[in-house]
C-alpha cells in the first residue's frame, strides 16, 4: 500500500524550521474558537428569513434534518482527520481513499466555492459599511476589507487565529444574548419589554406548525443547507494547531451542541417571538424583526454590526481555507508547486495571493456583471457543499478499513454504527440533490445543474492529468 499522506510540518520540508519553504507551522492556539466560529456563518442571520417564510415554524425540522446530516458528516471527517491531520482534510483523504482524481476534483471545487464566497461576503460587508460611512463607495469598502484580511492572513497563522477568535467571540456572545433575552420574552419573564406577540402559540397558530404542508420541510432544507458550510474548517486548521488530534476530536464532539444551540435555539426563539407570516420577517430579516418586536432601540444597527462581524469572520476563514486547500493541492502535485511554498512564518504566501486575486476578480464581476457572470459563479458553486459531504461519506467507507490495517491505534474518533449511518447519510445527500432538481421556484435546479457542469469539467481535467501521469510513469520504466 502507498503511504498515507501527511502534513508537512516545520522541519519536515525542504528547509529548516523558520526558513522559507519549511512548511506549515503549528501557530493556532487551542483557545481560538475556530470550531465555533466556523459553524456560525452570516447565512444564519440573512438566510433564515426565506426559510421561515416558506416552511413556517416547520423550518425547525428543516434545520434539525440538515443539522443531523452535518453532525454525521463531521463525525466521519473527524474520524479520518484525527487519524491523519492534514491541511487538505477531506481532499487529501479522498486522494488516498478514492484515488487522485477524487482528491484533485473535490479540492479544486472547494477552493472555487470559497473564492466565490470571498466576493459575496466582501460585497455584503461593503453594503453595511457604506450605510454607516457613505463617503466611501461600496467598491472602496470591499477593497479595504479584502486588503486588511489579506494582510492578516499573510502575517502568520497566529494572526489569522487571533482575528477569528475575536470574531467568533462576538458572534457567540451575540447569539447567546439573543437566545436568553428572546427566551425570557417568550415565557413572559422579561420585565419592561413589550412582547405581546411572543409566545409558544406562534408555533401552532397562523395555519399550524406546517402551514404550507410537509413538503415545505424539504424546500426549507434546500434554503438552509448552505448556511452550514464551514463546519469542516477545523479539520483543515488542525494541522496548524498545537495538538491536531485533540483539536479535531474536540471540534467533532462539540458539533452537536453547537448546532443545537446556535441554529435550532436561535431559530426557535425567532419563530416563537413573532408569527411566521409576519411581513416584518421578510422586510427586515428574521433576527432584526425579532429584536424590533421587543421594542429594543436600534435593533437594526445592532444586527448589522453582528452580521458585519459574521461577514468578516467568513472572509477571514474563507481566505484561510481556500489558501490551505490550494497549499495541499500544490503539495500533492495537483496545483503549481509554488502553492506549496511557505514563508519563514509558515505562511503559504502564493496560495493566499492567488486566492485573493481570484476573489478580487469575482468582486469585479459582482459589480460589473451581477446578473450574468457573477450569477453563474454563485450558482455553479452552490451545490459544492453537498458534493463535499458526499465525497466525505465515500472516503470514510474506504479509509476506515485502511486505518484499521495500517494504524488502528489512530482511530480515536469513530463513526457511529459504521457503515450503516455512513450509507444513510450518503443516501440523504443524493436525495437532497435529486429534490433540488425539481425545485424551480428557489433556483435549486439551476444551482445543481451548473454545479454539476463545473464538477464535470474539473473531473475531466483530473482524469486527463492522471492518465498523462500514468503514461509518463510507464515511459520512465521503459
Amino acid at each position: 500500500m502507498t503511504s498515507q499522506p501527511t502534513l508537512t510540518k516545520a522541519g519536515d520540508g525542504p528547509g529548516k524550521p523558520g526558513e522559507p519553504g519549511s512548511g506549515l507551522q503549528a501557530g493556532l492556539k487551542n483557545r481560538q474558537m475556530i470550531a465555533i466560529g466556523g459553524v456560525i456563518g452570516a447565512g444564519l442571520f440573512v438566510g433564515s428569513s426565506s426559510g421561515i417564510a416558506t416552511a413556517g415554524p416547520g423550518i425547525l425540522l428543516s434545520y434539525a434534518l440538515v443539522g443531523t446530516l452535518v453532525v454525521l458528516v463531521m463525525r466521519m471527517l473527524g474520524e479520518m482527520s484525527a487519524a491523519n491531520p492534514t491541511s487538505g482534510s477531506f481532499s487529501a483523504h479522498a486522494d488516498r481513499a478514492l484515488g487522485p482524481w477524487a482528491g484533485f476534483s473535490i479540492g479544486w471545487l472547494y477552493w472555487f466555492f470559497w473564492v466565490v464566497v470571498l466576493a459575496v461576503e466582501a460585497t455584503a460587508g461593503a453594503k453595511i459599511l457604506e450605510g454607516w460611512i457613505p463617503a466611501v463607495p461600496q467598491w472602496g469598502w470591499a477593497l479595504i476589507v479584502m486588503v486588511v484580511l489579506t494582510a492578516t492572513n499573510l502575517a502568520s497563522v497566529g494572526s489569522y487565529g487571533e482575528f477569528e477568535f475575536w470574531f467568533a467571540g462576538i458572534k457567540v456572545v451575540a447569539i447567546a444574548a439573543f437566545i436568553v433575552v428572546g427566551g425570557l420574552a417568550v415565557f413572559g419573564l422579561l420585565p419592561g419589554v413589550d412582547s405581546e406577540q411572543a409566545g409558544l402559540a406562534n408555533l401552532t397558530e397562523h395555519g399550524g406548525f406546517l402551514p404550507n404542508g410537509a413538503g415545505a420541510i424539504l424546500t426549507g432544507v434546500l434554503l438552509v443547507v448552505f448556511s452550514f458550510m464551514g463546519s469542516e474548517i477545523p479539520t483543515l486548521a488542525a494541522g496548524e494547531s498545537e495538538d491536531p488530534q485533540r483539536a479535531v476530536t474536540k471540534a467533532t464532539n462539540s458539533i452537536i451542541w453547537r448546532i443545537a444551540v446556535f441554529y435550532l435555539g436561535s431559530i426557535f426563539v425567532v419563530v416563537a417571538l413573532l408569527p411566521w407570516d409576519s411581513q416584518s420577517i421578510v422586510d427586515q430579516g428574521s433576527y432584526v424583526a425579532a429584536l424590533d418586536s421587543l421594542g429594543i432601540a436600534n435593533a437594526g444597527q445592532i444586527m448589522n454590526f453582528i452580521v458585519l462581524t459574521s461577514v468578516l469572520s467568513c472572509l477571514n476563514s474563507g481566505l484561510y481555507t481556500a489558501s490551505r486547500m490550494a497549499f495541499s493541492l500544490g503539495e500533492r502535485g495537483d496545483a503549481p508547486k509554488a502553492f506549496a511554498r511557505t514563508t519563514s512564518r509558515g505562511v503559504p504566501r502564493t496560495a493566499i495571493l492567488v486566492s485573493v486575486v481570484f476573489g478580487f476578480v469575482a468582486v469585479f464581476f459582482n459589480y460589473e456583471f451581477p446578473d450574468s457572470v457573477f450569477l453563474f459563479l454563485v450558482n455553479s458553486s452552490g451545490a459544492v457543499a453537498l458534493f463535499v459531504w458526499l465525497v466525505i461519506c465515500f472516503s470514510q467507507l474506504r479509509m476506515r478499513r485502511i486505518i484499521q490495517v495500517e494504524a488502528p491505534e489512530r482511530l480515536v474518533v469513530r463513526m457511529w454504527l459504521f457503515p450503516y449511518l455512513t450509507w444513510a447519510a450518503a443516501a440523504v445527500i443524493v436525495f437532497v440533490l435529486g429534490y433540488m432538481l425539481t425545485d424551480t421556484e428557489h433556483n435549486g435546479r439551476t444551482t445543481v445543474l451548473l454545479s454539476l457542469l463545473v464538477a464535470a469539467l474539473v473531473l475531466v481535467v483530473a482524469v486527463v492529468k492522471q492518465r498523462v501521469a500514468a503514461r509518463k510513469a510507464l515511459a520512465g520504466r521503459d
